[in-house]
C-alpha cells in the first residue's frame, strides 16, 4: 500500500483510510461515495486524505480494490492447492468430492470477504463509472492469477487422465467457476443475502455434475 521509506505512521494513516475506505465504497459504490464521506469515515481531513492519495477517490478505490484482491487471491490459491495439490492428483472415485470440495472452498470465501464481493458487486454494478485503470488492477491483481492456476490444475487433472479438456484448459477453467458460482452468486447477490446451506450444496454439486458431464473421461 504504501513505499519501503514510508515511516509506520504514515502506513498506519493510508492503512486506517483504506480499511474504512473499504467499508463506504461497498456500501455506497463508486459512484455515490463522496471524499468528504470517505474522509469523515476514516475520521481525517480531506486535506490529509489527499496528501496520502493525491490522486483522490479513484487511488483510493483502486489502492483498496487491490488491496482485497490480494487478500481474496491467496486464499483462493491456499484454497485450490489445499484440495487439489499439484504433487497429488485425485483418485478417479475421488474427482467429484474434490471438486464438490474446492466448489465450497471457492463459494466460503464471499461470507469469509464480504467487503471485497461487496466492492466486485458494485464494480459490475457500476463497470461504466468505474477508471479502467482501477478495472485492469483489480484483474491483475486478483482473477487473473488464480484463473492462471485453476487452469494450470484442470491441466494437471488432463494429464493424469482424469478430465479431457478438449484442447483449451483456460475454457475449461472458466467453465468450472461459471457453473458453481453464477446462479449462487445471482441468487445471493454476491452474499448478501445467503442461501440456506441444503440449497448451496445442490447447487454447487450440480455445478460440478455439470461440469464433469462435459469433461471427465468416464461421467
Amino acid at each position: 500500500m504504501g513505499r519501503p521509506n514510508e515511516s509506520p505512521r504514515k502506513l498506519r494513516t493510508q492503512m486506517a483510510i483504506a480499511s474504512a475506505a473499504c467499508t463506504v465504497f461497498g456500501r455506497e459504490g463508486y459512484a455515490r461515495a463522496s471524499v468528504d464521506a470517505l474522509a469523515a469515515a476514516a475520521d481525517v481531513s480531506t486535506r490529509t486524505l489527499y496528501n496520502h492519495f493525491p490522486g483522490g477517490k479513484a487511488q483510493l478505490f483502486q489502492t483498496v480494490v487491490t488491496w482485497t484482491s490480494s487478500e481474496v487471491r491467496d486464499a483462493q490459491l491456499a484454497r485450490l492447492h489445499a484440495v487439489l495439490p499439484p504433487e497429488h492428483p485425485p483418485h478417479p472415485d475421488e474427482l467429484e468430492r474434490d471438486l464438490v470440495s474446492l466448489a465450497r472452498a471457492f463459494n466460503g470465501l464471499m461470507t469469509d470477504y464480504a467487503n471485497h464481493f461487496a466492492l466486485v458487486r458494485h464494480i459490475h454494478a457500476e463497470a461504466d463509472h468505474v477508471p479502467p485503470e482501477v478495472l485492469r488492477a483489480w484483474h491483475e491483481a486478483g482473477p487473473e492469477p488464480v484463473g492462471r492456476a485453476l487452469t494450470e490444475a484442470m491441466a494437471r487433472l488432463e494429464d493424469a487422465g482424469l478430465l479431457d479438456l478438449h484442447g483449451d484448459a483456460s475454457l475449461a477453467a472458466g467453465h468450472f467457476t461459471a457453473l458453481i458460482s453464477h446462479r449462487i452468486i445471482q441468487a445471493t447477490h454476491y452474499g448478501v443475502l445467503p442461501l440456506p446451506e441444503p440449497e448451496t450444496d445442490r447447487l454447487l454439486r450440480a455445478g460440478v455434475s455439470a461440469f464433469l458431464r462435459a469433461y471427465a473421461t468416464n461421467p
